[in-house]
Formats: structure tokens, sequence, C-alpha cells
């Protein structure tokens, strides 16, 4: 379903949002982090990376205007469009949120933070510039500038022709495939020292078997030579066993 939230359609909507009350309500979410972060030094995982993440705000904004889910976000990028002094008022204080938010984050203890745009491939090329490349390069300088030696992973989902221009021009360390996206030409199109991350099908993995096996040594292909994180293209389906999972790891690190 994801986030069902109260809709906001006016400047009187965007004029109520408040980034005091927000830094308070996040405060149990800091303090998970910062439990987390400590149970994995004491249990012998200091040398587990934490990962901080939080929704890109265009994939934020989403919800909001829409007051949920949907099928093509319509009223959402209607507002973009038609209203786009109105909807820059939005994003710029969903800037300033993400960057509170994330910098509390590695104050709590994580070491890398990811931003995820899931809908950022709704947009066309000129609201993606505007709305999805051009926040990601705010917070991710923001981000640099407070935390120089915390990477910063970007995944605009569906981001299709546009993920090498998102590479490049928002300043982050990586960048996540999903699943459709084909991780040869990736390799070839993105900076080199851009490191990517995916993309195996969440499918491939809950089939297992002889079909994953093939998937995996695909991708594991396109990325030999460059900076590369093994991932899937999109999150794990509530059906996979920890077996599967197993089965995935082994396979890589044999590879």
């Amino acid at each position: 379903e994801g986030p069902v939230l109260p809709k906001l359609r006016t400047a009187a909507d965007v004029d109520a949002l408040n980034i005091d009350r927000m830094v308070r309500e996040m405060a149990p979410i800091i303090e998970t982090v910062r439990r987390v972060r400590a149970a994995m030094a004491r249990e012998g995982f200091d040398r587990t990376t934490l990962i901080g993440f939080a929704g890109s705000p265009f994939t934020v904004a989403c919800y909001m205007i829409e007051g949920g889910g949907s099928k093509d976000f319509a009223a959402t990028r209607l507002m973009a469009y038609g209203e786009p002094l109105l909807f820059q008022r939005l994003m710029d204080v969903l800037v300033e949120a993400t960057v509170i938010y994330v910098s509390a984050q590695i104050e709590a203890g994580a070491e890398v933070a990811m931003l995820f745009d899931s809908w950022a491939g709704v947009l066309s090329p000129s609201l993606f510039r505007a709305h999805v490349i051009a926040p990601t390069r705010r917070i991710t300088a923001a981000l640099k500038a407070r935390f120089p030696d915390v990477p910063v992973i970007g995944f605009p989902r569906l981001a299709g022709p546009m993920l090498a221009e998102y590479a490049m021009a928002t300043g982050v360390d990586a960048v996540g495939m999903d699943t459709s996206v084909d991780p040869v030409r990736a390799a070839a199109e993105v900076p080199a020292h851009v490191a990517l991350q995916g993309n195996l099908d969440p499918m491939a993995l809950l089939a297992g078997g002889a079909a994953m096996a093939d998937e995996v040594r695909s991708i594991l292909r396109a990325v030999r030579g460059r900076p590369a994180i093994f991932n899937l293209g999109h999150g794990i389906v509530p059906q996979t066993k920890p077996e599967q999972v197993a089965e995935l790891v082994e396979l890589i690190r044999a590879a």
C-alpha cells in the first residue's frame, strides 16, 4: 500500500508543514538507529555497514499529494506542470527535511546514506531533471559538506535512459539499478567512479535454482572490473525463504 497521508493540494497545506515537529517525531527512529549500531558493535558486527535511508523528495511528494499509492501519480504530475511554484515550494521543504533526517541517522551511527526515489520513472525527462536530479544533487551536496566520508547511494527507480545522467549530475557515490535496467548498458554509460548497485529480479530469487544462478552470473559479468554492490532490483518479497537468500549469497561469494 505504501504510506497513507492526508492529501496535500494547496499553498496552505504546504505552509502548514512543520520541520520542527518532524524532528520531534523522528526521535524514535533515530534512537532505533543508535541502538542497532551499539548492538552491532557489542555482538561483533562492527565490520558490517549500517545503511541509513530516506525516501527522496519526489517520491515523498507523490504520497503527500495523492494521499497514498497510485497507478500513475497523475495529481502529482499535474501540480508539477500546472502549479510549478507551489510544487517547488513543497520540494524545497522536503529537501530540507531529508537532509535533517539523514544527517540525524548518520550522527546516530549510519555509515552510508541511501535515497529511494521509487516513482522517479513516472516523470518526463524535463520533470525528472527538475524534481529528481536537482533535489538529489542538493541533498548529496549538503550531506557531503557535513559528512565527507559517508557514501551516498541514489536509487531512481525506473529511470531508464536517464540513469546515466542521474549518476553524473547528482554527485552520488553509487546508483541503484532497478530490475528493468540492462547492467551491461549501465556499466558502459555510468561513470566508472560511480558504483552500480543491483539488480536481480526479486522473482528470480524466489524461483531459485538454475534460473537465479543464470541471472546472478549475468549481472556479475556485466559489472566486473568496476565498483559494484550486488543487490536486488527492488524489495525482497515476503514469500522468500531465508534458505533462498543464503543460496544467493553463496552464489555471489563463489563467483
